[in-house]
C-alpha cells in the first residue's frame, strides 16, 4: 500500500517572530522578494526593518495587486528576477500567500500568515483567479512551503472573526480525515508539480496524519473559547497559541495528508447561493461540516458536540447563519448537485453519495441546527 505525508520543512511560531525572518532568509541569501498586500506589510514595518538591519538582507517589495491571477504571478517572477531575489515572502492572508507559492513554484519559499482563518499556509497548492476576481484554476507544486513562520502577536491583533473562521475550517478535519480512513480514499499528498500538469502519483494517507486530524479537534474542544477570548482582549495565551497552531499546523496537514470529504464539497456547493458570498470559507465549512454528520447519520452526542462548539462560538450551524433565509427546491437540488460533480472530495465518504441524499442532508442539517439553537438539544 502507498502512503504519502506532505507537510513544510520547517514550522516555527512565537511572539514577535517576524524579527526573525531575516535568519530564515539568509538561508537562501541576501534578498527577498516580499508579496504583501500594502496595509499588511505596514502593520509589521517595525519588525521588518529590525529584521533585515539585524540580518543584513533586503526585502524587494512585489507592491501586491491584490489578486492571485497569471498576470500578477508572470510580474512577480520577472521582478524577482530582475533584481535578483533569492527566496520569495508571502506575508499576509490567502491571496498573498497563494501568489507567493505561484511565484516561488515550490523553491526557496516562506510563508508568513498575519491571521489564521485558514489551513492553507502549509499546504504545496494554490488557487488562481482571473484578473476580475473569479475563479480560474488550481496550482500544485513539488513540494510544501520551506517556512511557515508564525507571529503569534500580529495573529493575536488581527479581528476575531479570523480566528473563528479559522477554527471552523479546523472543525472538519477530524471528520474528514475519519471519511478517508474508513473509506480507504487516496489523497493528494503525492508528488504534484505545476499548474495542472496532473498528479504523479496518488496515496493512501498516513496514520501520523490521522493523529494530527484528531489532536486538531481535540485541540478545538479544549482551547477554541478560550483562544476567542484571548484574541478579544489581543493577548496571546497558551490557548491562542494552540489554536493557531491547530488552525494552521494541525489543519494543514490533516486536510492535505488525511484528505477532503463531504463538509469542503458542501461548502463548495453552497457558494452558488448569492447569500453565502460574504460568509468566509471556514463559516462556511462550519455549517459543512454539520451536514457531512447528517449525511453519514453520526451519533446525536457527536452531533451535539458540535453544535455546541458551534454556537459557543458563534459558528454557523443552519443555513440562515450563512445568509440564507429562504431556499427554494431548485436552489436546493443545484447546491446538491455542484457538491457532487465528478471531481468532488464528496466521494471519499464511505458509503454511496447521490444528488439526493446530499440535498437531503443539508436540508436536515439545517433543521437541526435551527432546533439545536433554539432548545439546546437535537
Amino acid at each position: 500500500m502507498r502512503k504519502a505525508f506532505i507537510c513544510p520543512t520547517k514550522y516555527v511560531q512565537g511572539e514577535n517572530e517576524i524579527e526573525n525572518l531575516g535568519y530564515f532568509v539568509k538561508t537562501f541569501g541576501n534578498s527577498a522578494l516580499l508579496i504583501a498586500h500594502p496595509d499588511d506589510s505596514a502593520r509589521v514595518k517595525d519588525k521588518l526593518d529590525r529584521t533585515a538591519e539585524k540580518f543584513g538582507i533586503t526585502f524587494v517589495q512585489g507592491d501586491f495587486k491584490g489578486e492571485c491571477s497569471r498576470k500578477e504571478v508572470a510580474r512577480m517572477q520577472e521582478l524577482a528576477k530582475e533584481k535578483g531575489c533569492d527566496c520569495t515572502i508571502g506575508l499576509g492572508g490567502g491571496k498573498a500567500i497563494d501568489t507567493a507559492k505561484c511565484v516561488a513554484e515550490g523553491e526557496a519559499l516562506i510563508i508568513v500568515p498575519t491571521i489564521a482563518a485558514t489551513d492553507a499556509p502549509t499546504s504545496h497548492s494554490a488557487v488562481l483567479y482571473t484578473e476580475d476576481g473569479a475563479f480560474d484554476d488550481y496550482a500544485y507544486f513539488k513540494q510544501s512551503p520551506s517556512v511557515i513562520l508564525i507571529d503569534t502577536t500580529v495573529i493575536s491583533q488581527a479581528p476575531v472573526r479570523f480566528l473563528v473562521s479559522g477554527m471552523g475550517d479546523a472543525l472538519s478535519t477530524y471528520f474528514e480525515a475519519r471519511a478517508n480512513v474508513q473509506s480507504f480514499t487516496k489523497v493528494n499528498a503525492g508528488l504534484p508539480c505545476g499548474f495542472r500538469e496532473g498528479l504523479c502519483g496518488e496515496a493512501k494517507g498516513t496514520q501520523a496524519a490521522f493523529a494530527m486530524a484528531t489532536l486538531c479537534y481535540q485541540n478545538l474542544l479544549r482551547d477554541g473559547m478560550k483562544a476567542k477570548i484571548a484574541a478579544e482582549n489581543k493577548v496571546v495565551t497558551p490557548a491562542l497559541e494552540n489554536i493557531i497552531e491547530t488552525n494552521i499546523l494541525l489543519s494543514g496537514i490533516g486536510f492535505e495528508s488525511g484528505g477532503l470529504a463531504a463538509a469542503h464539497a458542501i461548502h463548495d456547493g453552497l457558494t452558488v447561493l448569492e447569500g453565502t458570498h460574504k460568509y468566509m470559507h471556514g463559516e462556511k465549512v462550519a455549517f459543512g461540516t454539520i451536514c457531512q454528520l447528517a449525511l453519514e447519520n453520526a451519533p446525536v452526542e457527536e452531533m451535539e458536540e458540535v453544535l455546541e462548539f458551534c454556537v459557543s462560538l458563534g459558528l454557523p450551524v443552519c443555513l440562515e447563519d450563512i445568509g440564507v433565509t429562504e431556499l427554494s427546491h431548485e436552489q436546493l437540488m443545484e447546491v446538491a448537485e455542484k457538491a457532487c460533480i465528478p471531481e468532488e472530495s464528496i466521494y471519499a465518504m464511505p458509503f454511496p453519495v447521490t444528488v439526493e441524499s446530499t440535498a437531503a442532508a443539508i436540508l436536515a442539517a439545517d433543521k437541526i441546527g435551527k432546533k439545536y439553537k433554539e432548545t439546546g438539544c437535537i
